[in-house]
């Protein structure tokens, strides 16, 4: 589904170069949960960023299905974002001036995709992630929890390939991110959704299948869940403990 080769990117300025991620390789594959985790600084944001094509890479590849994302026309990038893509952001991104289900139905309306069910599909994603008595609602009028449980909603109404999540759980109590969390597992079972969260919460990334721990630009491990979420929780930190021990 997602295949990261080798990935080299670094900002440039006037006295030095900044190497940022240095050939990072990794794959998620198709209905697979996958989290990245890393200190400020491990490239997690930059690597989310090439991998939705907003910033460009400089060598290595990217594939997104069978199609290679670098040197692509902006208007590809454009409708790949629109329609194999979807973004769930820390800070919801929601229009204030929608409703849920508007604010849900907003990719399908972009894409000029609003007939063949559009409304009905909003609103079996509302069912899903327990929302629906709120889709008259505005953002204004609804909790933290409630707005990411749209947003995440809003990203699935296109089918898309792959769900890119940045620091979904960032701004939220536990008992909401537990349940954006369970949206994201609920997407996958029902829907058979890949996702790819970028977090530094290891609560959040013990519910994945897969975490892959990044410093200092390199993949320092990868670690598999057994199924037991706690036992892999214990086995994150344990493993983020050892990474910081090598810093200091």
């Amino acid at each position: 589904m997602l295949t990261v080769t080798d990935l080299h990117k670094s900002y440039r300025s006037a006295q030095a170069t900044y190497e940022v991620l240095k050939g990072v390789s990794f794959t998620v594959e198709d209905g697979e949960f996958v989290a990245v985790m890393g200190p400020s600084g491990s490239g997690k944001s930059t690597l989310l960023n090439c991998i939705s094509c907003y910033i460009p890479f400089d060598a290595g590849e990217i594939e997104l299905g069978a199609q290679r994302m670098a040197n692509l026309p902006e208007a590809e990038l454009a409708r790949i974002r629109n329609q194999k893509l979807g973004f769930v952001f820390q800070d919801f991104m929601l229009l204030d001036g929608l409703t849920v289900r508007e604010n849900i139905m907003l990719p399908r309306i972009i894409a000029g995709r609003t007939g063949s069910g559009m409304m009905e599909g909003a609103d079996r994603l509302m069912q899903l992630f327990g929302i629906s008595h709120i889709a008259g609602k505005y953002p204004a009028e609804i909790s933290g929890g409630e707005r990411q449980r749209t947003a995440v909603a809003r990203a699935l109404i296109n089918n898309p390939l792959l769900i890119l999540a940045d620091e979904p759980t960032g701004n939220l109590d536990s008992k909401a991110s537990r349940a954006v969390i369970e949206a994201f597992r609920e997407a996958k079972a029902s829907l058979g959704a890949t996702i790819f969260m970028v977090t530094h919460d290891s609560f959040s990334a013990s519910f994945c299948d897969r975490v892959v721990i990044l410093r200092d630009g390199v993949v320092y491990r990868t670690l598999e869940s057994s199924g037991d979420r706690r036992e892999f929780q214990d086995r994150l930190l344990d493993a983020i403990r050892e990474m910081n021990g090598m810093e200091g």
